[in-house]
C-alpha cells in the first residue's frame, strides 16, 4: 500500500482530494480570470475529472496535484504539488510543479508558499534530481511564482502540443530547478 503524502504549511494543507471539494473547483475552473492563460474554461464535468484524475494519482503514488485548503475556515482555494506529465513534451520525461488558485486568494503568496512545500516533497522524500515548471510566455504571475522559488528559465520556448495552432498561448516557457540548485538555497 503506498503511503499518501500530505502537507502543511504556516497557512494551508496540501491533502487528498474530497467529494466536497468539486463544486468549488468547477467554480473556479469556470472563472475566465482564473483560466486566462488556458486555452478554455471548463464545464462541471470537465472540472470533475480533472479532480478525479488528481485524487487517483495521489492515492496510486502518495503525491500529486494535491487539493490545497486554507487552515483559516477550512475552505478549499485550488491545488498545488507535483505531476509527471503523460503528454510527450520536448523535455519529456519529467515532473513538473504546478498551481491554480481561485481568484479570491492570489495576491497572497500562498501558491509559492504552497510550492516551496511541493519542492521539499519532490527532493527530500521523492528523490528528484529536477523538478520543472512550464507557463504560457505572456503568464507574468505564474512565471513571478516560478522565479521567486528559485527556478531558472530555459532559454529557449517551446509549442504546447494540447494548446491550439495560433493561440496567443501555445508558445511556452520551461523553467527548471535541481535539486542541488535548491539544497544551495536552503
Amino acid at each position: 500500500m503506498v503511503d499518501l503524502i500530505e502537507l502543511e504549511t504556516e497557512r494551508l494543507r496540501l491533502r487528498q482530494w474530497r467529494a466536497e471539494d468539486r463544486e468549488p473547483f468547477a467554480a473556479l475552473n469556470a472563472d475566465p480570470e482564473v483560466m486566462a492563460f488556458f486555452p478554455s474554461t471548463l464545464d462541471r464535468c470537465a472540472s470533475d475529472a480533472i479532480a478525479d484524475r488528481c485524487e487517483a494519482l495521489i492515492a496510486r503514488r502518495g503525491w500529486g496535484f494535491w487539493a490545497l485548503e486554507a487552515k483559516e475556515g477550512g475552505r478549499f482555494i485550488g491545488f498545488v504539488g507535483l505531476h509527471a506529465p503523460e503528454l510527450e513534451l520536448p523535455f519529456s520525461p519529467c515532473v513538473e510543479i504546478g498551481w491554480r488558485l481561485a481568484h479570491a486568494y492570489w495576491g497572497r503568496g500562498l501558491a509559492t508558499e504552497a510550492a516551496r512545500a511541493a519542492l521539499r516533497v519532490g527532493f527530500e522524500r521523492i528523490g528528484l534530481a529536477e523538478i520543472v515548471s512550464f507557463t504560457a510566455v505572456i503568464n507574468a504571475r505564474s512565471r513571478g511564482v516560478m522565479q521567486r522559488l528559485g527556478m531558472q528559465p530555459s532559454s529557449a520556448t517551446f509549442e504546447h502540443p494540447a494548446v491550439p495552432l495560433g493561440s496567443p498561448l501555445r508558445e511556452h516557457v520551461l523553467y527548471r530547478l535541481s535539486r542541488e540548485s535548491w539544497l544551495r538555497s536552503l
